[in-house]
């Protein structure tokens, strides 16, 4: 496999998972006509979710050990859901994922603070360049400017931060718990958020279902729902363990761009020209991110190359120097060890050099 494909799958399977939630909109809805609330149905898919990652990765709960990241993880995680699927079911979806897509400022900050990343001038071009397309391509001059208007947008502008935070966590818990399997990460997201949504679900008018075809659809639905988002989001914590924080937010805004494609197709709304137009900013700042992040990691390791070439040149000159014959026999005579010690003097003072 050529090393340009192989460092390329962690970017492509945080798109995957950018693709997975553009579309999920849709069932969420669908639930929603059925009668379940959207805190009762985030809670409920990611109660599904967790339980499935467990039964079927039951073997690395092992691998879990406490550490306070992983509380804040699940807290950030549960804002997450709420905000995004809340907002999504009662809001303007498109709007509601421009200020949910916020992220990459929340990302620069939080990444800068806990992971200690410094942004760079191209990384901070880029993520202007992201959101200027996400601006073009979902901001209405009707609407005026991308600040939350409604209840829904505000959720999906916490659910933003949220997304932010949960990102860098997820960094933060590779790191601080190496031994911590994937999965497990993929569980403590789908539990925090389960609790959250329950708690949250008590501040909305519980839904009454009645036995039937649609519990029985609801119930179809929130499983399946349930084994795909853990699956997905497994899928999407093998790339954000392997991609910076900064860069992974770049690339998660191709959601927008799925989102547009299919509420196009499912719901019937035609993206404009302004909207490809936006669609195609973004695509094109995901793959100059990968592209300025393959060139620095080739810039570093031609350097790293460089150095140890020097090094290994100077140790080698030193150990072949020609050794003093005078300064052997004075040694000898004073009983230092003749051309032996001249020897390991020239290594050791190679090594000190190095």
């Amino acid at each position: 496999m050529s090393t340009g494909l192989k460092t390329g799958w962690p970017t492509l399977a945080i798109m995957i998972g950018a693709s997975v939630w553009g579309v999920v909109w849709y069932p969420l809805r669908t639930l929603a006509s059925l009668g379940l609330t959207g805190t009762a149905a985030g809670a409920a898919t990611s109660a599904a979710g967790c339980l499935f990652v467990l039964l079927l990765r039951r073997r690395s709960i092992a691998t879990v050990r406490w550490h306070w990241v992983l509380p804040m993880l699940g807290l950030a995680a549960g804002v997450t859901n709420i905000g995004f699927v809340w907002g999504a079911i009662h809001g303007e979806v498109m709007r509601v994922l421009l200020l949910f897509y916020l992220t990459p400022a929340w990302t620069a900050i939080f990444a800068h603070f806990i992971l200690r990343e410094r942004l760079t001038w191209s990384g901070a071009a880029l993520s202007a360049l992201s959101l200027a397309g996400a601006v073009l391509m979902l901001w209405s001059p009707k609407l005026g400017l991308p600040l939350p208007a409604s209840l829904a947008e505000w959720a999906g502008l916490a659910g933003g931060i949220g997304f932010a935070m949960s990102n860098v966590l997820v960094v933060k818990t590779s790191r601080v718990l190496p031994q911590m399997k994937p999965e497990m990460r993929t569980a403590v997201i789908f539990g925090g958020a389960a609790i959250f949504g329950a708690v949250a679900s008590h501040f909305e008018p519980m839904p009454v279902l009645h036995a039937g075809e649609s519990l029985a659809r609801i119930v179809l639905l929130v499983l399946v729902l349930g084994l795909l988002l853990s699956s997905n989001n497994m899928l999407v914590q093998y790339g954000l363990a392997r991609v910076p924080a900064n860069r992974a937010s770049i690339i998660m805004l191709f959601e927008l761009v799925v989102t547009a494609l299919s509420s196009w197709l499912l719901a019937g709304e035609t993206p404009g020209p302004r909207e490809w137009a936006g669609g195609a900013c973004i695509v094109l700042a995901s793959l100059l991110s990968s592209w300025v992040h393959r060139v620095q990691d080739t810039g570093k390791r031609a350097e790293q190359e460089k150095h140890a070439s020097a090094d290994a040149s100077a140790i080698a000159h030193a150990q072949a120097c020609p050794i003093d014959e005078s300064g052997d026999d004075d040694a000898g005579a004073n009983g230092t060890g003749g051309p032996r010690a001249s020897a390991r003097s020239g290594r050791n003072g190679a090594r000190t050099m190095v």
